[in-house]
């Protein structure tokens, strides 16, 4: 590799961290709603006295609206950007690194096996950076009226609270979900590189414009559609995480002790109390938020891309 080369690499992968960033940033300020009611359903398992009770997603949101207003629409909004911006930025970043990497040396295209492990690679990246913000996240949505413990009055307020009643270790609650969690990262990417491809390859065919330069031949419409495609994909497979880590990283009660000790721990009473379904709680907000949610971030980092393209040619 030429030294001229480097330099242009590494701009590239920034470029992609950037697009990642902003499209991370735009799903959240539209979606968050839907994100408090998901958490909401998730946590619920029907033996908690602090959540209010909601027959379906549209009455939570109403409920939600009328009795804590905009703010408790918005409940853990902050670090719900911070944590999405973060998130993507690295994602895209190590995810176009690793294929990079993978590509070396390598005259044909990635196989999905190394599509996949590129995704699963950013995935495991990104769990560890930003485990904390999700914890965060996750405790200032289920701050209801009906809390008996004190709230944390903001983000900062709760790192140094939860840092203060119950350490370090605290902030890693539900890894082990998050880890596993890399598999919906894994599967969505995949997805989506494989079902960009077939769209490059049905639009070529007859097309002036070379496949080669598929930024020519894709529109909006095919990032809204893929993103949400490979999305649904990603949710139907792996949302039992989800829930797990959700109901791991609730704030303890008002004698310190978590309601749940650890993933199996989750898994049996789930299991016992409410059966496979309590698995999926929460899914239908989840669908309605992450399935037009993925296509507006893969829009934006599509169209991103193209705009940073256009100024680094110029």
């Amino acid at each position: 590799m030429s030294t001229t080369e480097s330099p242009k690499r590494d701009k590239w992968q920034w470029e992609t961290a950037t697009a990642g960033a902003a499209a991370g940033f735009a799903t959240v300020a539209v979606m968050h709603p839907l994100d408090v009611v998901r958490t909401r359903f998730q946590v619920n398992d029907g033996r908690v006295s602090h959540l209010p009770r909601y027959n379906n997603t549209a009455h939570a949101i109403f409920s939600i609206a009328r009795s804590e207003g905009l703010r408790g629409l918005y409940a853990g909004f902050l670090p719900g950007v911070l944590g999405s911006t973060i998130s993507w930025g690295l994602y895209f970043f190590f995810y176009d690194k690793a294929k990079q990497r993978y590509a070396r040396n390598r005259e044909e295209k990635l196989t999905p096996g190394l599509h996949l492990a590129s995704a699963a690679e950013a995935g495991a990246i990104v769990s560890l950076c930003t485990n904390p913000v999700w914890l965060v996240k996750t405790r200032l949505q289920l701050q209801t009226p009906l809390h008996q413990t004190r709230p944390y009055s903001g983000l900062y307020d709760a790192f140094k609270t939860i840092m203060k009643e119950e350490g370090f270790s605290a902030f890693y609650r539900g890894i082990v979900p998050s880890l596993f969690l890399v598999s919906h990262g894994a599967i969505q990417f995949t997805a989506y590189e494989e079902l960009r491809n077939i769209f490059v390859d049905l639009k070529s065919r007859g097309s002036t414009v070379h496949r080669e330069n598929p930024d020519q031949l894709l529109n909006s419409v095919d990032y809204a559609v893929l993103g949400a495609s490979s999305k649904i994909a990603a949710i139907l497979l792996s949302y039992p995480f989800q829930v797990i880590r959700s109901r791991l990283q609730q704030r303890p009660g008002g004698d310190g002790v978590p309601r749940y000790i650890d993933s199996w721990h989750v898994v049996k009473e789930t299991a016992r109390f409410e059966g496979v379904r309590g698995f999926y709680k929460g899914i239908t907000p989840n669908l309605l938020k992450n399935a037009p949610a993925s296509s507006i971030t893969f829009i934006v980092y599509e169209n991103v891309l193209k705009l940073l393209k256009l100024a680094r040619k110029e």
